[in-house]
């Protein structure tokens, strides 16, 4: 009786830290990304903006997000090899952003994640794309941002 009693305590106890952990940021991405490679980038969007209930109001430019995400598909791009974490940021316990390679044949893109925490659980506050990192990477690699005097 003991044994089953701990069992479902300790199965409660974590459930509960489950329960947390789907709200956390990159459980939101995660689940972006594999929706995007089941069911495709509409579907993908959708349950991404649903993090947030004030998306309700900006459907016209969600839809418009999904249309233009849409059309990098493997008849412009080529075939899909994944995606990668670049970098995260947070400030305070409240906002968070997250940058992502999106990995095709032709070219990748760049997928900004912005999080914000209003209580107790995360929720979508801004979603970018783009594909003009390379020009951000050749802008800071220019020699004037590099410290010439600095001794290795």
């Amino acid at each position: 009786m003991n044994s089953k009693l701990l069992t479902l305590g300790l199965i409660l106890i974590l459930s509960s830290f489950n329960l947390k952990g789907q709200s956390e940021p990159e459980i939101i991405i995660h689940d972006f990304f594999k929706n995007y490679e089941a069911k495709g980038a509409s579907i993908a969007l959708d349950s991404l903006y649903a993090t947030n209930p004030w998306t309700t109001r900006i459907q016209d430019a969600i839809n418009n997000v999904k249309t233009q995400f849409e059309r990098f598909n493997e008849d412009l791009v080529g075939k899909y090899h994944g995606y990668e974490k670049l970098t995260a940021k947070k400030l305070g316990e409240s906002y968070a952003l997250y940058s992502y390679f999106i990995k095709f044949d032709r070219q990748f893109l760049r997928l900004t994640f912005q999080f914000y925490k209003p209580q107790n659980e995360w929720r979508l506050a801004s979603f970018k794309f783009d594909d003009s990192f390379d020009e951000e990477i050749e802008e800071a690699a220019k020699l004037y941002y590099l410290d010439l005097n600095e001794k290795k």
